[in-house]
This record gives C-alpha cells, structure tokens and sequence, in this order.
C-alpha cells in the first residue's frame, strides 16, 4: 500500500470515528434546539438557539424541550410541578402545595404591568385538569410569558417521557459577521 493511500484510509478512518462520537453525543448527551415563539420572553427569545441536556434530573423551575401534546413539535416552558404536587395561582401568586412561591424569573415581566393588571390568571390543577396534585408520570409547565404561553393552563400536565431534557445553555443568533446580536 503506498503512503498516499495509507493516509487517505487513516484520514477517512478519522473522520468516521469523529461521526459516530458526534452521533453518541447529540443522541444521548446533548441536542441543539431552537426557540419559537415568545412564551419564554424575556429569558429565552424567538430565535435563541440552545443546548439541551438528555442526562440532567429535572427539578422544579428547570427549563425544558419535550414533545407538545397538542402539536407535532417540541415547547419550551418551564416546570413548575413536580409528581405529588398542588399548584394554585390565586392573587398572581404562584402556590405549590399550600406554600406561596416567589417567582424571581418574572420580576422584570411583572414590573412593566399596570397598576391592577394581573400576569397570571388565578387557575388549580383541579380546575385546568381534574386532578388536584400533578401525576407520578407527569410535571406541570408554565412558560414565561404568561399573557401568550400556550401551556399547561391549556393542555394539562405533560408525561415525563415526553421530555427531550433540560436547557443547559443558550447560544445567541450571530449576524453575518459573528457577532452577537
């Protein structure tokens, strides 16, 4: 075998083992996904690109991608109740079994409101889904943007294996020039 040759077989060599690492990574590591829409604003926007952990435990006010129940696509909202919980918003405030919550993550949404506007409508998981405490299968999800998420005030709970993981980073649209937006 001439050396032309052996080097040309090493290079293809390396660039198939670079695939199927890549391939592992993003198949049970990590994915790229893209935000659509403003039900995250102001902390994630329309067009944010992000890395998705599929390894990470998922705790409540996580961030997370997972298969929509009413749409063939995937949201991005964030959890607020776990297996076993009661979640009640009475006041706009956020409740989670019988405990009120503060929700740091809309204190600057919260602060552009009128004087009695209301964010986040009063609801109970008993009203939106029948069921007083969220499932042993499932988590409850809100996104952000209260006044135009379409979340789990509107389609319930979401299984818990409906979830593709939990945003990890997020990478910014670059323009032509690569600089950050």
């Amino acid at each position: 075998m001439s050396s032309g040759t052996k080097e040309f077989l090493s290079w293809v060599k390396a660039i198939v083992i670079a695939v199927v690492i890549a391939f592992l990574i993003r198949e049970f590591l990590f994915t790229p996904s893209l935000v659509k829409g403003e039900s995250m604003m102001p902390n994630l926007q329309d067009g944010n690109r992000l890395i998705v952990s599929k390894v990470s435990k998922l705790e409540r006010y996580d961030e997370i991608i997972f298969h929509a129940p009413d749409a063939d696509e995937d949201y991005v909202k964030r959890i607020i109740g776990l297996p076993g919980d009661t979640v009640e918003m009475k006041n706009d405030t956020l409740y989670i079994n019988g405990k009120e919550v503060p929700e740091t993550y809309l204190k600057e949404s919260k602060a552009k409101l009128q004087e009695g506007e209301v964010f986040t409508p009063d609801f109970t998981l008993t009203e939106i889904t029948g069921k007083k405490k969220v499932p042993a299968d499932s988590l409850f999800v809100l996104g952000d943007n209260r006044p135009v998420s379409k979340d789990g005030r509107y389609f319930g709970f979401i299984k818990k294996d409906s979830v593709v993981g939990e945003v990890k980073a997020r990478i910014w649209p670059l323009n032509e020039i690569g600089n950050p937006e």
